[in-house]
């Protein structure tokens, strides 16, 4: 992502400054997140962030390519192991539907879609980062669970997206388009749970 943004300096305060920033925007999105609340968050003057960041979208920008890597690194990482495949599913809704419900994972949805043109990597980075790595890993997952005689999966890929959407269901568009800021934690528990049901429901395995 070297073209997204000029070279800027770092100095002693510059991670301060960006641990501020995502808690900020991570509460409140990039719309309600303030310079005078990052500021506050961070424990520096305005005049310090701006020396770092003199614009917001600059400052979110950077947010939102640390966050895909994080995600990135995250995934990479947490999986269990040796779960019974339904464990698993509820295991997997449960955190896609947590990832939909983050206002910060939004405010960076958003901002993808609306600067696609302006900003390609960002976009890029965060598909490859974010539904790419879930659809592969998930895939990944599904094949196995299938070669194992688990799950009846013919064809994992497509398989994989449409447990993505399942656990979007009846959430993801009014949290896009500002119709509820937040999804309560039974509503994100009853819709990861439907997502498995409706899942096994098409891929299960019934046991002899």
């Amino acid at each position: 992502m070297n073209n997204l943004t000029p070279e800027r300096r770092k100095g002693r305060k510059y991670d301060q400054v960006l641990e501020g920033a995502r808690q900020a925007f991570l509460q409140d999105g990039f719309d309600g997140a303030g310079v005078d609340d990052i500021a506050r968050n961070a424990g520096v003057s305005k005049a310090t962030l701006y020396s770092y960041f003199p614009d917001k979208r600059l400052l979110f920008i950077e947010i939102a390519r640390l966050e895909c890597k994080r995600q990135g690194d995250e995934a990479k990482s947490i999986m269990p192991q040796n779960l019974p495949v339904r464990d698993m599913l509820s295991f997997i809704a449960t955190r896609m539907v947590s990832f939909f419900n983050s206002s910060l994972s939004l405010s960076i949805f958003r901002l993808c879609v609306a600067e696609a043109e302006r900003f390609p990597d960002l976009a890029q980075e965060f598909y490859r980062n974010g539904p790419l790595m879930a659809q592969t890993k998930l895939g990944a997952y599904l094949r196995e669970a299938t070669e194992r005689g688990e799950l009846n999966v013919e064809h994992p890929e497509f398989a994989a997206n449409q447990f993505a959407e399942l656990c979007k269901a009846g959430i993801f568009a009014r949290l896009a388009f500002g119709v509820d800021k937040r999804i309560s934690p039974q509503e994100s528990s009853f819709v990861a749970a439907e997502a498995v049901e409706m899942f096994l429901a098409r891929y299960g395995v019934t046991q002899d």
